[in-house]
């Protein structure tokens, strides 16, 4: 069984995942509540609540795993990129537990993480395929080949959609993390009510930051009861440009390539408007859109482990490479 960590921003994260890829346990600790007062998560109280949480959601996902320390073979754990301080901290427990145990420790990227997210359960996602790689911190279209890695097409020149997507919801008014509110409020609003802009971006990439500008001009133009009155129409239609750009891209990505399969991980994958509009997509489950550990846990499978004790000099990155 391979035990995985995930600590890479405000989730603290612990799975039991075995090597056929069955979810044994799956324990996920947000701090959502705790970042809000501040509208974003702030590094430092991120990594001192990680500190105060990997051990006990560790413990809870071998029990719910029904398993001990002795059952695991392999410990698996993020090792970039994300919050460097965040990421420390689950580097460092994951290092302690395997050293412990003489066990093999394996690195994982994040980013692949949420591409393994496909590859868990009955319904797994074999390659090659077109993957939409959508996320808070991340938005890149990937051509995946193999399950150890993949090659990306595009990324976004400045905000990732989940970016959009919570600061959009700041400017409504509707605190911190915003996506899901946002894609909750949207259901009652028109989503042509306003025309806010999709970027035309070269090749494969995306740009989100002038459509952010362009919904702060448009709350800047309504006093407060206004405002408060088309608040839904302007989710509706901020959500619609998000989501075009990404499905457009998306789409023309698989016509360049002749992919006849297209994926869609990342927190951004939960959107109730995104996953309508790639009815025929392989989407993650959704427990598996935002950051946990089982994901981590399935990507390991396709990594090289690093046997004991050569990985206490690994150390964290906080940007892909």
């Amino acid at each position: 069984m391979i035990l995985g960590i995930e600590t890479s921003c405000d989730e603290t994260a612990a799975a039991v995942v075995t090597a056929s890829g069955e979810i044994r346990a799956n324990v996920v600790s947000s701090q959502a509540d705790l970042h809000a007062r501040y509208g974003g998560v702030v590094p430092e109280v991120a990594s001192r609540r990680h500190l105060e949480l990997v051990s006990p959601v560790v413990r809870e996902a071998l029990a719910e795993a029904e398993a001990t320390l002795d059952d695991v073979d392999t410990v698996a754990v993020t090792q970039g990129p994300g919050l460097v301080g965040a990421l420390l901290v689950g580097l460092s427990a994951a290092k302690a537990l395997a050293w412990a145990r003489r066990l093999p420790l394996v690195p994982v990227d994040h980013l692949h993480g949420h591409v393994a997210s496909l590859y868990i359960g009955s319904d797994s996602v074999e390659p090659p395929f077109l993957c939409l790689l959508a996320s808070g911190g991340h938005t890149l279209l990937l051509d995946v080949t193999e399950h150890s890695g993949y090659r990306v097409l595009g990324t976004s020149m400045d905000d990732a959609a989940g970016e959009a997507f919570d600061k959009g919801a700041r400017l409504l008014g509707l605190g911190y993390p915003g996506g899901a509110a946002l894609d909750r409020l949207a259901l009652d609003g028109d989503p042509e009510a306003y025309a806010f802009p999709v970027a035309r971006m070269p090749g494969l990439d995306f740009s989100f930051s002038g459509l952010k500008t362009a919904l702060v001009y448009a709350v800047r133009e309504l006093d407060p009861a206004e405002l408060e009155r088309r608040r839904a129409d302007l989710a509706a239609s901020y959500q619609r440009a998000i989501v075009r750009a990404l499905v457009e891209r998306t789409r023309a990505a698989a016509e360049e390539l002749g992919s006849e399969r297209v994926a869609v991980v990342g927190g951004v994958a939960a959107n109730s408007e995104l996953r309508a509009s790639l009815p025929d997509a392989a989407l993650a489950p959704l427990p598996l859109c935002t950051d946990n550990a089982a994901m981590i846990a399935s990507a390991a499978r396709y990594v090289a482990l690093v046997p004991f004790p050569d990985y206490l000099g690994l150390d964290a990155y906080a940007t892909a490479a």
